[in-house]
Order: structure tokens, then sequence, then C-alpha cells
């Protein structure tokens, strides 16, 4: 569930780096920078980039909607063109059937195969329509924390890497350990720097 729903699962992030001078103007221009494109009418198989929370279709974020009191809100967009195996391998042994047939020949050779399942594979692809996956997350600037509203690890993979690319900054899943460096004193963080795990049976 997201961000919106009634009822939400999230991990947190610390983010790490630090933002320019000013930082809300920085961010909404990487963000347009970054913002998703379609691809509904090209041959792509692949986009990536921020939506509005509020509708997935909105790209623009006009009167800077991503803006919510201290939180920046987001929703990270993919985009991707898939065919299915089994539609792929049975339309391309039909294809080697026909091809067999016309040219009156036992079996094709390993070259041929391979082209033919190449050239069926762009073909459906043209023919899908991408299947879109959403991601919300909220971004608290004055604490660095962000809450992602999925618990997939490949989601949370790309949202690293995306998240890099288009802010220049690193996000790192907080764990206990690393909630208590945030909230303990220097003089604390020093004692739990020499904490050593335990086996307790």
């Amino acid at each position: 569930m997201g961000l919106l729903k009634g009822s939400a699962s999230f991990v947190r992030f610390t983010v790490d780096g630090e933002l320019p001078e000013n930082p809300l103007d920085y961010i909404a221009e990487r963000i347009a920078l970054f913002s998703f494109k379609d691809i509904d009418d090209t041959y792509d198989e692949y986009s990536i980039g921020w939506v509005s929370i509020l509708n997935m279709f909105d790209s623009e974020f006009d009167f800077a909607s991503h803006i919510a009191g201290d939180y920046i809100t987001l929703t990270l967009r993919v985009d991707e063109r898939k065919v299915s195996p089994a539609i792929l391998n049975k339309i391309v042994q039909k294809e080697e059937e026909r091809i067999k047939k016309e040219r009156q020949i036992p079996k094709l050779s390993r070259t041929m195969k391979v082209e033919i399942k190449e050239r069926i594979k762009v073909e459906l692809m043209r023919k899908a329509i991408p299947v879109p996956s959403t991601y919300e997350l909220a971004w608290n600037l004055t604490e660095s924390t962000l809450l992602f509203f999925s618990t997939n690890q490949k989601a949370h993979a790309v949202l690293e890497d995306f998240f890099k690319e288009s802010f220049g900054l690193f996000i790192r899943q907080q764990i206990p350990y690393t909630v208590a460096e945030h909230l303990l004193d220097e003089e604390s963080q020093s004692l739990l720097s020499k904490m050593t795990p335990e086996v307790l049976v």
C-alpha cells in the first residue's frame, strides 16, 4: 500500500550528502530533469522517472506539488515492455515450422533459429503495451530521512541508483544500529561504536 492509502508498508532510509544552498530550487530542477518520459508511442522497452504522488500521469509538478511542508513527496514510475516467454516460444516455433515447410528442409541451422527468435521478439515487443509500476516516497529534508513505500528489494536497488543519479545523494537503509547513530549524542555514539554482537541462546 502507498502513502495515500489507509495503511502502508514502508522502509526507512537515511539520505547522505549535502544539498546546495537553495535546496528547494535545486530539487525542483533535478526532478524536472529526471521526470518520467512516456514510451506508449515509441518502441522503447524501458522508462524511469519522477511523477506526482497524486497522479502518475503528471510529470510537470505544477505549483510545486512535490513540496509538503518539510517533505518532498514523489512517485518513482517505471514502465517496461515485456513479452511472455511462453508466447515468444510459441510464435518462434510456429515461424520455424512455416519456414521449414516453405523451404522443404528437415531442420534449421542454429544461426537461422537465432535470427528468427530475435526478429519475432522485436515484433512482439513493438506490439506490447508498457506495464507501469509506481513507488511512492516521502523525503524529510530536515531529518535527512526517506520513507519508501515498498518492501520489494528489487525496487530498493532501482531507487538507490536513480536517487543518486537524480540528486547526487546516497541513501542507505536504516537498521536499529543506524537509527541509534542518528538519535544519540556524540558521547553515546562513541559507546555505540564499541558494541559487539551477542548470540542469545
